[in-house]
């Protein structure tokens, strides 16, 4: 008889976000790819990090002599130096801010849903999120033991995504009493743009209802709108009075220093109890990556002027490949629904108003990736997605949006990526002929 896996364990799907290139590479035939799916970022570090991992063994490396040893888990001082440094360069005050390194971001989001909600008193505080969202939260929550509750916006026919009223969201924490509400200001995967005006008017829910404001900013300073940088760094007691004390960041090096793979995020908070306790928590992990921690430490020591220009140089990257994008699927297709692109690396296209009655994105997206194929310049290509219904909470017996919906993450070369929106079209039009 063979042993048990856990219940949990058994329950377990692939995130979609993965779901496409898992079932891709179980191809036998020499499909090309062009995948979308995942927020794999494709550019390199910035230059004073290349410069790092160039020169591990240099003489002022702390690896000269070919020993790694843990850090503390806090993490090195210079690299939650850098990080700080990071949110300086935006323009917001630094000085009472507590900041610890992590394992990517992923493992910021896992500590931080431990230490908001769950048992507090006699009640059970789950987290609110704002969907459609990032299905990391999610699965963190329920790996953890912890519950999720949602407000959900809507995609528009102008591409434009839209929040619930503010008395909608207040009747959910009312009926839910969360401990903490997540906002994603660049937002993953909808590409929407939450700028100071609504952060702070969702902060004056948090502030009433007596919740953390976790604000993950991943993307921070990737906006393609004419608004200022948006940050809960931004919000003070002076505009939102009793704001400080219950603010929370999660940082990473993945998306805007291009770095996923190095793993190295950063949870940052003005709340010194909370600092104490996550550190205290993560000493079960031991410490973050020490080579990854060095590399980004480099970052620590740029002037704020320089890194400006990286945003700028990235923002500049992405607007102008998602504005073309976003063009020319509207050019293929004029009744496809796409996201405004104002924010993130991401788009989501709804088929809507195109697709045949019974239409599901998932099944659409594993066609693509299992069997689906367009010659281009004679060459056999697909293209990999993600489908949105895993974003989106919706209760029994409701119909859920993401159903017709796909997430687009802007991280294969320009040149692959104007390729995708011919791509897509005559992948539906094989799959919607199949089914009909």
């Amino acid at each position: 008889m063979a042993p048990q896996v856990s219940e949990h364990f058994l329950s377990r799907q692939p995130s979609a976000i993965r779901l496409a290139q898992i079932k891709f590479a179980e191809r036998n035939d020499k499909v090309k790819a062009i995948n979308t799916a995942i927020g794999n970022v494709s550019l390199p570090m910035h230059p004073a990090m290349i410069e790092r991992m160039k020169n591990l063994t240099a003489e002022d490396s702390p690896f000269n002599d070919g020993v790694v040893a843990y850090s503390s888990t806090v993490g090195f001082e210079e690299t939650n130096k850098a990080f700080l440094n990071i949110i300086a360069s935006s323009g917001f005050n630094t000085k009472d801010l507590y900041s610890q390194i992590t394992n990517g971001g992923s493992q910021a989001m896992e500590l931080v849903t431990l230490g908001v909600c769950g048992k507090t008193g006699t009640s059970e505080k789950p987290l609110l999120l704002i969907d459609a969202a990032y299905t990391n939260y999610g699965a963190m929550a329920e790996r953890l033991g912890r519950s999720t509750v949602s407000v959900t916006r809507t995609l528009q026919n102008d591409g434009k995504f839209t929040l619930p009223e503010l008395d909608t969201i207040e009747s959910k924490i009312k009926e839910t009493n969360p401990g903490a509400m997540v906002v994603i200001p660049y937002d993953n995967p909808t590409g929407h743009f939450l700028d100071h005006q609504t952060l702070s008017q969702l902060g004056e829910l948090c502030v009433k209802y007596n919740m953390w404001m976790i604000s993950d900013e991943a993307y921070r300073e990737l906006h393609y709108v004419d608004e200022d940088t948006s940050s809960v760094w931004g919000l003070t007691d002076k505009e939102v009075s009793g704001i400080e004390g219950r603010r929370i960041s999660i940082e990473t090096s993945s998306k805007v220093w291009n770095a996923c793979g190095l793993r190295i995020g950063a949870l940052v908070t003005d709340n010194e109890l909370f600092h104490q306790k996550a550190v205290a928590e993560n000493t079960a992990d031991l410490c973050s990556n020490v080579i990854g921690q060095y590399i980004f430490g480099a970052l620590a020591h740029q002037e704020h002027q320089d890194l400006q220009q990286w945003y700028a140089k990235q923002r500049k990257y992405y607007s102008e490949m998602m504005g073309t994008v976003s063009k020319e699927f509207k050019e293929l297709m004029p009744e496809i629904i796409i996201s405004s692109p104002d924010a993130s690396i991401y788009s989501v296209v709804d088929v809507k108003d195109l697709a045949s009655a019974g239409f599901n994105a998932q099944d659409f997206v594993l066609y693509c990736a299992q069997e689906g194929k367009v010659e281009i310049d004679g060459e056999e290509t697909t293209l990999l997605v993600s489908p949105m219904a895993g974003f989106y909470s919706v209760s029994e017996g409701s119909e859920n949006p993401g159903k017709t919906q796909m997430r687009i993450a802007y991280v294969a070369s320009p040149e692959e990526m104007k390729l995708v929106p011919r791509l897509f079209k005559e992948l539906f039009e094989q799959y919607e002929s199949n089914r009909n």
